[in-house]
């Protein structure tokens, strides 16, 4: 029998921080230690507002910079030795991060002092955010130079999908990888139609019209915008629907200014962050399509989410969220206009009978739980391990 390994979790967002990545460290340390694999220990940049003690299993805070935003982040600042010496001392036997920012660093430092083997994972792509944020050449330049550094530094490097290799080719990485996929946390589930007319009710929904919802960040590079006028040119053409905008974000004040603007704010349920993964499926049971327009994820949790559910989504074609997706067999796939999307809803929205079928494949073939994808994870560490002790074998 294989040794149970202690493992760093590494990411630069933990709850009170919340979206993909810190759910995704979450699920990594769920698994490991409430499934007896070994031990996981999460580390993360402090921030004022956490409640660690609501965790089971341990959280490694450093230093870091407060940001006060609606989202919450904080800067991770892993500059003093100490900081790298209580890591050592935890005899972690590998170390994985999950974002090749501060915590990739601070993991960097820590191997500098006492080989672990460290494996990334890649998940969002960066590119977007540099080029958005940052405003001279000579600081992005910095910023992907920074990040390569990072992802180079790592024993092996994963990716989510294989479209989100594109990503990391900009940033200048040019080595090996392996593809590791996210999974689901949310059970597969049938909501009973009495609850799902209870929250039919609440947000004053008829029966008879489709519901079509978002979920996730309110940040227009999501192309949420797509989706907006996608429904005014359905809203324009005589067509009854309403749209469930769940999340919150740092456009979310400039997205419903743009819906007011568009005229279909009416047509609107703004539900905001939903914490509770029951209510969250409950609002994936009541729609008959997830839109999730988004070129920029790697992977798209929400696509599995919305499958636990039997709830189909409407993607972008070659989009990282699409892969593995077929049109009309477990999604349904459109080009990146408003057009394109106004279009498919109009073809699909009212077929209730296609609209099942495809939800009910979509659970079958794309849902995958993390349970099963941290088995698969778990047993890579022990090759990552091994190939670095032979590597460092004296």
């Amino acid at each position: 029998m294989k040794k149970k390994l202690k493992v760093a979790i590494g990411t630069d967002a933990f709850p009170p921080t919340t979206d993909g990545i810190s759910s995704v460290a979450q699920n990594y340390a769920n698994e490991i230690n409430n499934k007896n694999l070994g031990e996981a220990v999460v580390i993360t940049p402090k921030n004022p507002n956490q409640q660690d003690y609501k965790y089971n299993y341990e959280i490694f805070r450093y230093k870091s910079w407060w940001l006060p935003s609606t989202e919450g982040y904080s800067i991770g600042w892993p500059f003093k030795d100490e900081l790298h010496q209580a890591i050592i001392d935890m005899n972690f036997d590998i170390l994985h991060s999950h974002a090749p920012l501060a915590t990739s660093y601070y993991f960097r430092r820590v191997v500098e002092k006492k080989p672990i083997p460290v494996v990334l994972t890649y998940h969002t792509k960066y590119e977007y955010d540099i080029d958005k944020r940052i405003p001279t050449k000579p600081l992005k330049d910095f910023a992907y130079h920074f990040l390569l550094n990072n992802i180079n530094a790592a024993d092996e490097v994963w990716v989510t999908s294989k479209g989100s290799v594109d990503s990391l080719r900009k940033i200048g990485y040019n080595g090996d990888y392996i593809v590791m996929p996210n999974g689901c946390d949310l059970p597969i589930t049938d909501i009973p139609a009495r609850q799902i007319s209870v929250i039919k009710r609440k947000h004053c929904i008829p029966d008879d019209i489709p519901v079509f919802l978002y979920a996730g960040r309110m940040i227009w590079y999501k192309n949420i915008n797509l989706i907006i006028d996608a429904c005014k040119k359905l809203m324009d053409d005589g067509k009854n629907f309403k749209l469930i905008m769940l999340g919150f974000g740092a456009d979310e004040n400039e997205i419903k200014r743009y819906t007011k603007k568009q005229g279909i704010w009416d047509r609107i349920i703004w539900t905001g962050h939903i914490l509770d993964r029951q209510k969250l499926q409950e609002y994936y049971s009541i729609s008959d399509i997830l839109l999730f327009p988004s070129t920029f994820d790697t992977n798209g949790l929400v696509v599995r989410e919305a499958a636990s559910c039997a709830t189909p989504s409407l993607l972008i074609r070659y989009s990282c969220a699409a892969e593995g997706v077929t049109d009309g067999e477990t999604g349904f796939l459109c080009m990146e206009s408003a057009h394109s999307i106004a279009s498919t809803l109009s073809k699909i929205m009212d077929n209730k009978e296609l609209l099942s079928y495809v939800g009910k494949n979509a659970r079958e073939k794309l849902y995958i739980s993390w349970e099963d994808v941290i088995k698969k994870a778990y047993a890579r560490y022990y090759k990552v391990i091994d190939d670095f002790n032979k590597k460092h074998v004296k």
